[in-house]
């Protein structure tokens, strides 16, 4: 081989090793460029969404607009679909916890009184609100058990006008708390507690509310005041079997508790928890949620409720810390329906065996209808309204009579603002006129403004400066007892209750490890 040939074959040898050398360097390069290329084109294809909102779902990582909740990755929600009941009919998911890297577990948000119910549509007794009411409250995970917390206190300067006014310093108040522990996959036992210092803050004469009636103090009806809640309210049991996805039934026993009667009462419907007083036809509309013996048997199926009590018709009696004798002389049904996540429907009737311990031989049956609306209007911000229609049909006196209510509330951030009117016929005796005048009916009237501003908010517990003003229509015949001048009342109140319930603000026991507080 001659040296040219020799030249020329090294350099071809050459420059294949530098190629070979120059790919085997490149590859790893190459290789990493597409494995990026790879995981952007993942994240730009990822997708969240919220366990108990699935309708929310978004290209970016963050909390529901509605709820509050962490999203979770798309996939993640398919793969824990076994784990997180769903409606097939309002396509509401029961709340989830997140999962705990090591044990994988799933919290779920169920009614404490119904398994097949999401909690956000439990109301007072075994009442429905619209499923996608806010919750302000603290809930407490201690293995598969859940523990709820919530309530609210007023301290407040309150003044009422006309003839019959007071003014006076107190704090309406109560508290409740309730708790489920699964029995099995499709059963559920559940407990509740309500209280109110009432008797310590109101004392036995309640607080001043003109036209208000129902009840006695000293052996003498009460009038233009709202008499004191008991110390307990509520204290209950429940156990619930799930039989299908969307069929269920439930068994509930108070004592003291609240039949299947009227809708949610006033303090437990968002359209009113910002109003420290109670409507005046609280009495023809949803007074029975204090009821020494009750036994309701509900059956739900899909979004409807048929449900009927056996309850005891006297009123609670003067002694606010005792426990009544229960009779189970009295009966209601109730028919609930939410056609859309956003609104709760009900219809109910009761007979109530002589309510009035002044007139035990007065009987009364009472018809309610209901609808509850709520619109939650993104991050931190709801409007929920009320209307609700109650009518007394009394054995004895006065015969049938009306009471109609609007109520709305408007909360954005840390400002709420809130609306109530009503309108309740009442009859002289209730209003304690004079005899010629107790088989009288008169319309009577309250128009009230209010507006509260968070000076604490989102931080666990919220404290919120308040005033509301209240304008009071009567007939002329009344002057001669109110006096000439327009009926007004003013406050000015301190709202202190738990945070919105949100997935970031859970409190769960120290015992349970890995679950984030």
């Amino acid at each position: 081989m001659n040296r040219h040939t020799l030249v020329f074959t090294c350099a071809l040898t050459l420059a294949a090793v530098v190629q070979v050398a120059a790919i085997d360097v490149n590859r790893p390069r190459r290789q990493n460029e597409q494995k990026q290329e790879h995981e952007h084109d993942q994240e730009k294809k990822q997708k969240y969404t919220c366990l108990m909102h699935p309708e929310i779902i978004t290209d970016q990582p963050g909390n529901c607009p509605k709820c509050g909740m962490k999203l979770v990755p798309l996939e993640e929600k398919k793969l824990q679909k076994s784990n997180v009941q769903r409606s097939t009919s309002n396509h509401q998911s029961h709340m989830s916890h997140e999962s705990h890297e090591t044990h994988g577990m799933q919290m779920e948000m169920h009614s404490s009184i119904d398994l097949a119910e999401p909690m956000s549509r439990e109301g007072s007794g075994t009442s429905w609100l619209p499923d996608s009411s806010p919750m302000y409250a603290r809930m407490f995970m201690f293995g598969e058990n859940m523990l709820m917390l919530h309530g609210a206190i007023f301290p407040r300067y309150t003044n009422v006008s006309t003839r019959r006014d007071d003014d006076r310093i107190d704090a309406p108040n109560w508290f409740m708390a309730m708790y489920s522990h699964p029995l099995t996959d499709s059963a559920q036992f559940g407990a509740r507690l309500m209280m109110s210092l009432d008797p310590l803050t109101e004392q036995g004469r309640g607080y001043p509310l003109l036209f208000q009636s129902g009840e006695t103090w000293n052996g003498e009806p009460l009038h233009d005041r709202q008499h004191p809640h008991d110390l307990f309210d509520e204290l209950s049991f429940s156990l619930s079997q799930k039989f299908d996805h969307d069929l269920s039934a439930y068994f509930y026993f108070g004592y003291p508790g609240e039949p299947a009667l009227g809708p949610p009462t006033f303090m437990h419907r968002p359209s009113a928890m910002d109003d420290p007083d109670a409507p005046i036809g609280h009495h023809w509309q949803d007074s029975t949620h204090v009821t020494f013996g009750v036994a309701t048997a509900g059956l739900v199926w899909s979004d409807v409720k048929i449900e009927g009590s056996f309850f005891t018709g006297r009123e609670p009696d003067e002694d606010r810390y005792d426990f009544d004798q229960p009779d189970f002389d009295s009966y209601s049904g109730r028919l609930s329906w939410n056609p859309t996540r956003n609104l709760a429907l009900q219809v109910s009737f009761g007979y109530i065996k002589s309510p009035e311990a002044l007139e035990p031989e007065l009987n009364r049956h009472r018809t309610t209808a209901s609808l509850i609306y709520n619109l939650p209007l993104g991050q931190d911000s709801n409007w929920s309204n009320s209307f609700v229609w109650g009518q007394n049909n009394d054995t004895a006196g006065q015969g049938k009579t009306q009471s109609f209510l609007v109520e709305s509330d408007y909360q954005r951030g840390r400002d709420t603002v809130y609306f109530r009117w009503e309108r309740v016929e009442k009859s002289g005796e209730e209003l304690v006129l004079n005899q010629a005048a107790d088989t009288r009916i008169f319309p009577v009237s309250a128009y009230t403004l209010g507006y509260v501003r968070d000076l604490s908010h989102g931080n666990g517990l919220e404290l919120g400066l308040g005033a509301q003003f209240t304008i009071n229509n009567r007939p002329d015949s009344l002057d001669r007892y109110y006096g000439d001048d327009l009926g007004y009342a003013f406050e000015f109140f301190l709202r202190i209750r738990p945070s919105l319930h949100s997935h970031g603000g859970h409190e769960h026991a120290e015992h349970v490890p890995g679950l984030e507080k």
